[in-house]
């Protein structure tokens, strides 16, 4: 019987990057289902405070080449991996020089959220999709960690639609309370754009006149997950007003089993 195939998508992962609770809910999870018999694979950006050499990261010559675009302009992917210590999984990174190089994550040393987060932002989702097509790959489960990866269930439920890979399946959004959208403007939705999509398609990306990432993402998951214990009460609204399947906040003794019935709860 074929193993159930899981993407796991996340702006943070231990032990590579410990920004907050992702970083540590992202390496524990796909160890956990892996155990219960899953098929993982796992993207994440290639920040610049990440080792290279300290984690073995080395570029996949097979998946890099690609040109992805945001707001007209043509940036490349690399694409370079690392074996995950203390287990048989690997993490696949997505970098380019312009977005990824600098010595920070999100915000420079001033603390200032970097002008250009949603364009990498785009360009990560992006490159996602495109190196997944490259993978050939079709999951079962999309589970995506964080507002970096909130454009993700956009793309799969509308530009790739007809996608083959995507057709059959199921995308989690797991929101966490450390969002940056705050500090975007309205250009993101032009910078969020792709395949010709039109602006009712990223409207849900806009609540009460700002951007909401969570709002869009939640839209078009398949099912939501509340990662963080605490947000606010706009959030909590939205996701007590869903019809979709979700979970709410599970304390790390157990979301592990949670989020394991959750995934078979979407896919029955």
């Amino acid at each position: 019987m074929a193993k159930t195939k899981v993407l796991i998508i996340t702006q943070e992962m231990k032990p590579y990057t410990a920004l907050s609770e992702i970083s540590e809910i992202a390496r524990r999870l796909p160890q956990h289902i892996q155990e219960q018999g899953m098929d993982i694979r796992i993207l994440m950006p290639k920040y610049g405070t990440i080792n290279e050499r300290r984690h073995r990261l080395h570029e996949v010559v097979r998946l890099s080449g690609m040109n992805i675009i945001v707001d007209k302009d043509d940036y490349p992917l690399v694409i370079k991996v690392a074996s995950l210590p203390g287990t048989r999984m690997q993490v696949y990174f997505l970098d380019n020089e312009d977005f990824f190089k600098r010595k920070s994550v999100f915000e420079d040393p001033d603390g200032k959220p970097f002008e250009d987060n949603p364009d990498r932002m785009a360009f990560f989702c992006k490159g996602v999709i495109e190196t997944v097509k490259k993978f050939g790959w079709p999951p079962a489960i999309i589970h995506c960690h964080g507002w970096m990866t909130s454009l993700i269930p956009l793309y799969i439920k509308t530009a790739y639609k007809t996608e083959p890979l995507f057709r059959e399946s199921k995308v989690i959004y797991s929101a966490y309370n450390n969002s940056l959208e705050s500090t975007f403007q309205d250009n993101f939705l032009k910078k969020a754009s792709i395949n010709n999509l039109s602006s009712d398609d990223l409207s849900a990306y806009v609540k009460d006149g700002a951007i909401s990432l969570h709002s869009g993402a939640s839209q078009y998951a398949d099912g939501l997950i509340l990662g963080s214990e605490n947000f606010e009460s706009d959030v909590l609204e939205m996701f007590n007003n869903s019809s979709k399947p979700k979970l709410a906040f599970v304390d790390a003794e157990n979301y592990l089993d949670s989020y394991l019935e959750f995934y078979k709860e979407l896919l029955s």
